[in-house]
């Protein structure tokens, strides 16, 4: 964090010095919510949650090296009292961003690939000046306004990825640090239940092209009708990614290795360069020619691009994480989050990692899918049990549809795959998961763990790669 005395941070969040708190005394380490982040010179803030409190770790946070506590009610160590601790930390990160008028914001929304292309765009930002971008998924109005307050003076780019639960929050967290390029990457599926249907996803996820001053640039997907109408939307010039014949930045040539791994011709008014990426699935190419939009308009040369995003390896965990055990098991744990359409992907790329191996898939029903949610379960039970598996495990409370599209498809005619249809069985948790998964491998076999967040079925991956942690 910039460096900043405690009576500056109060007058910015509208707070008050308690606890024998020295306005003098000066913030220097990391802003952290966790008290077993703290370091000295750091600011704790304490927030309430669900089911644990913060200011109960006041005293520890001081006791390793917390200059103060920012908090909602005096704590007897040395905080700034504030209403609202979620509301004064955006205050205090608007401030750091304020302060940094030669750095460029990079705003960055979309359904599904945020993390992978926030990633990616960190790494091609980093070839040009000292970059900040997210640690995970940090993209809400806690994890935004932490990763802002980690910039320096010789910051230069911010790369924020921003989530959306509600209409508003995009808009609010664009005022924390006003983007100059909006990257929008598509409009799918995940949280269709809490929007209500796609339409009213991406008119929330527009929110960020409309943040963008007349000067700035929108990057948008020319794939994605959604994506591409918002266009009209900002005052910002557009520039567009894909494979659309029209689109600035496009892929061409397109192939997938064995391993599932893209390679294509990056296209762009300068000309063109071969990308081979490292990631998996065919759907990252999306996201890399995303990032290399945004690297172009910052005029990074065309084959620095290429080479960064031939160069980058998967930087998130639980993300299309691939892993082959010593006896030829492959496991693909993106076991981090799932909604329909990130799912079809990791299904395309098991059965291309996966082909002419016996295959198996872990999996649960998704969640925040409003009324379209027993169709679209349904609809993911049928995937699963078309794909060619030899053995499905349905993880949950909440598996009926899943379960049922997945026996209906299981008793039409085979595909490609195991002639007799998948065994399918449903169990309670990601750790019984694990158990019957082990015992049906075989040395070769191929492996999918893919759900909601909420599952924990990165457990599940973990126990097959004998990596289990507490």
């Amino acid at each position: 964090m910039i460096p900043m005395p405690l009576a500056r941070i109060a007058e910015i969040t509208s707070g008050a010095l308690s606890g024998m708190a020295d306005p003098r005394a000066v913030v220097r380490g990391p802003v952290v919510i966790d008290s077993r982040a703290v370091e000295p010179g750091s600011l704790f803030v304490a927030i309430k949650g669900a089911r644990v409190d913060g200011h109960d770790f006041a005293p520890q946070a001081i006791k390793a090296g917390a200059v103060a506590v920012l908090s909602t009610r005096p704590l007897g160590v040395p905080s700034v009292v504030v209403t609202d601790p979620v509301r004064a930390l955006a205050d205090l990160a608007g401030a750091v961003a304020e302060s940094l008028p030669s750095a460029t914001v990079i705003g960055l929304t979309g359904s599904a690939g945020k993390t992978t292309t926030k990633d990616l765009l960190a790494r091609l930002t980093a070839r040009i000046g000292p970059s900040i971008a997210p640690a995970g998924n940090h993209n809400n109005e806690i994890g935004h306004p932490l990763t802002v307050l980690r910039a320096e003076h010789d910051t230069r780019f911010l790369v924020l990825e921003m989530g959306a639960r509600h209409a508003g929050h995009i808009a609010d967290l664009a005022r924390i640090a006003p983007p100059r390029i909006g990257v929008v990457l598509n409009v799918g599926t995940a949280h269709l239940g809490v929007f209500g249907g796609k339409e009213a996803i991406a008119e929330a996820k527009g929110e960020l092209v409309e943040a963008l001053p007349a000067d700035g640039v929108a990057v948008l997907n020319a794939d994605d009708p959604l994506v591409r109408r918002m266009a009209s939307r900002t005052r910002a010039r557009v520039t567009l990614f894909g494979r659309a014949e029209d689109a600035a930045i496009r892929a061409e040539d397109v192939a997938v290795d064995e391993r599932g791994r893209a390679s294509f011709t990056l296209r762009t008014p300068s000309g063109g360069a071969h990308v081979a990426l490292k990631l998996y699935g065919a759907h990252a190419v999306e996201n890399a020619l995303a990032a290399a939009a945004a690297a172009y308009e910052l005029g990074l040369p065309l084959a620095t691009i290429a080479d960064e995003l031939s160069q980058a390896e998967p930087r998130s965990r639980w993300r299309m994480e691939v892993t082959d055990r010593a006896d030829g098991v492959t496991v693909i744990n993106d076991a981090y989050n799932a909604n329909p359409d990130s799912m079809r992907a990791a299904f395309e790329t098991l059965a291309v990692l996966g082909k002419d191996r016996r295959r198996f898939a872990v999996i649960a029903s998704l969640r925040e899918l409003g009324e379209e949610s027993e169709t679209l379960n349904v609809g993911v039970g049928r995937m699963a049990g078309a794909a060619g598996l030899t053995g499905l495990i349905v993880v949950g409370t909440e598996a009926e549809p899943v379960l049922r599209g997945a026996f209906a498809a299981a008793e039409e005619p085979p595909g490609q795959g195991s002639p007799d249809g998948p065994q399918i069985v449903h169990v309670a948790d990601a750790e019984a998961a694990g158990e019957l998964l082990a015992g049906w491998l075989r040395p070769g076999d191929a492996v999918l763990v893919k759900g909601p967040r909420m599952m924990d079925l990165q457990r599940t991956a973990e126990l097959v790669l004998g990596r289990v942690t507490q």
